[in-house]
């Protein structure tokens, strides 16, 4: 039954509504806070209220940062080029300094150099990690180098959501730029040569504190209680420019659902709520963050998972093997691709993008982008995505630019996606039990583990940590079987709550680097975090000075998890 169902909906996924959906949004750039947003926000909000969602539509205050006009004065002639948002603003006759060249702005090439009073030449598309260590570094000014012709607009800051007096220090400190690859090389090569070049940067960039809008919309299952779980669906609907694709596809998606679900609301046993957020683009997710912030009780209490949406439905965009998962819904992610998509879902964790606010509350999350470009075709992901093992290229080359337009969409591809995320979610607010696998999720961790305990090589006594997570892992799997027998509803609402309570425990461990309440900076992050101070000692030379400072550091993070363990034994096996 279940599965005629899901099928059903899929088959009633309708392009011809999308597509209007997005011709409404291609009249608009929607940038956070300003009026043409916020009219289009209200448009989302009558298509909801029209399908009979609950709605509320709120504004709050976030530190947004608009680029406006950029360029680059070289031996007296000018370069194109864009700013960044959250590049400083330059002051009255630029920012004039000799260049050097700093590679991809890593650790090791700045070691190499002396960056003071300078402005770095960089490669590849402005991203938080260089233009993090570029300020730090001393420069004045930045100068990242496209892959190709197009320029990417870019929100180069490190802090995840608008910042605190604790973390405003991370915030950019120079002027930063962009150039396409031609214009950049060619500056290379100068330096290369050992010429000495001198250049002046002008950028303005409009940063402060604005109202920016955020929308809900919540479908709720008939006779539902005041604390009645939910699922949470979200996507950004600030934009670059016009952003049909970025991302003005998920958001159609989005009230396609809402609109199939909720003609179909008598099947739900759990709600579902629908967040659009502002800030994504020009706030470092500070929409979703202040949501995180200021519902931290709510969502703590009711959302059993977060599945995000972006940017589907794009020509070309074909491949689905590198969707993202969290390990606990692999197994679900991978069912949804198989069945809707025909393709076959690779390991990829969750990474630290994608309006992905909701970790340190302990809310396990799928899915952010759907479908990528294939290898060999322009790659406008790679500065962003890090070095991991893709098939897939990321999105299209017009992603982030003027041209990502209504030309760009590919309605099978569309629909496709679409398909994709009704399968994953339909079954998230309907299934009996909860999709979510922590035996999987026990199953991944031990991996992690079982590569630092042959680095540390008996540095650390991990004895205590096996044991909590064996029994973990057993109590997740006992219940797993449980779950898939004959009981009564009383039991399953009890395997649930046992479900969720896991996740509290889990999610902080997989995702935060410990703090559920402050957010961790919006930099690449290794699996498990919890895990990095063992990974440092294990690194460590062992005869070397620094080793017991990085034990005490270990035996904590070891703490934290063996804690975490415990706990969602006790909620597994209640």
């Amino acid at each position: 039954m279940a599965h005629e169902m899901i099928e059903t909906l899929c088959g009633a996924v309708s392009a011809t509504a999308m597509m209007e959906h997005l011709e409404v949004f291609a009249r608009r750039v929607k940038l956070s806070g300003t009026p043409e947003e916020l009219e289009s926000f209200r448009y989302l909000q009558s298509r909801l209220d029209t399908y009979g969602l609950k709605t509320h539509l709120i504004l709050h205050d976030a530190y947004i940062s608009l680029p406006g006009d950029a360029y680059i004065e070289v031996d007296g002639s000018r370069l194109q080029c864009i700013t960044q948002s959250f590049s400083r603003p330059s002051p009255a006759g630029g920012v004039h300094a000799p260049i050097v060249y700093a590679g991809a702005g890593l650790p090791k090439d700045f070691a190499a150099l002396d960056a003071r009073g300078k402005i770095v030449l960089l490669e590849h598309i402005a991203n938080p990690g260089a233009a993090l260590r570029s300020s730090r570094a001393g420069a004045v000014g930045q100068i990242h180098i496209s892959p190709h012709e197009h320029l990417h607009e870019m929100c180069i800051s490190s802090v995840w959501g608008s910042p605190s007096d604790e973390t405003m220090d991370r915030l950019p400190s120079t002027v930063v730029v962009s150039v396409r690859k031609v214009d950049g090389d060619a500056l290379k090569r100068r330096i290369e040569a050992g010429e000495t070049i001198e250049a002046t940067l002008h950028a303005e960039v409009d940063t402060g504190w604005r109202k920016t809008p955020l929308l809900t919309g919540d479908l709720i299952r008939k006779n539902a209680g005041p604390d009645e779980p939910f699922v949470m669906f979200s996507g950004h609907h600030d934009t670059w420019h016009l952003g049909v694709m970025d991302n003005g596809t998920a958001n159609a998606t989005m009230l396609e659902i809402a609109r199939l679900f909720a003609a179909n609301r008598s099947h739900l046993r759990r709600s579902l709520r629908l967040c659009f957020w502002s800030g994504h683009s020009h706030g470092r997710y500070s929409g979703s963050t202040w949501y995180a912030d200021n519902y931290w009780k709510e969502l703590a209490t009711r959302c059993v998972a977060h599945v995000n949406i972006d940017s589907t439905g794009a020509f070309g965009n074909t491949v689905l093997t590198d969707a993202l998962s969290s390990s606990e819904l692999f197994g679900l992610a991978s069912e949804a691709i198989k069945q809707q998509g025909d393709q076959t879902l690779d390991r990829h964790r969750m990474s630290r993008a994608g309006d992905q606010s909701f970790w340190g509350i302990g809310v396990p999350s799928m899915f952010m982008g759907m479908g990528e470009q294939p290898l060999g075709t322009a790659n406008v992901m790679g500065a962003v995505l890090g070095g991991i093992n893709r098939k897939a290229a990321g999105f299209g080359w017009w992603w982030h630019t003027p041209d990502d337009t209504l030309d760009k969409i590919d309605k099978d591809l569309l629909v496709r996606d679409a398909r994709i995320y009704v399968h994953a979610l339909w079954r998230l607010l309907t299934d009996r039990i909860l999709p979510l696998d922590y035996a999987a999720h026990a199953a991944a961790l031990a991996e992690e583990i079982g590569e630092i305990e042959k680095g540390l090589a008996g540095a650390l006594n991990l004895t205590e940590l096996a044991c909590s997570l064996a029994a973990m892992r057993e109590a997740a799997g006992a219940l797993r079987d449980q779950a898939a027998s004959n009981i009564s509803d009383a039991e399953a609402d009890r395997i649930n709550s046992a479900i969720v309570a896991t996740s509290r425990a889990m999610v902080p461990m997989d995702y935060t680097s410990g703090d559920r309440f402050e957010p961790d900076p919006a930099l690449t992050q290794t699996p498990y975090p919890i895990l990095d101070p063992l990974r440092r000692l294990a690194a460590a030379a062992s005869d070397s000075g620094e080793t017991r400072f990085f034990a005490v550091s270990a035996k904590r993070g070891l703490n934290r998890l063996v804690h975490a363990l415990n706990q969602a034994t006790t909620a597994l096996r209640r």
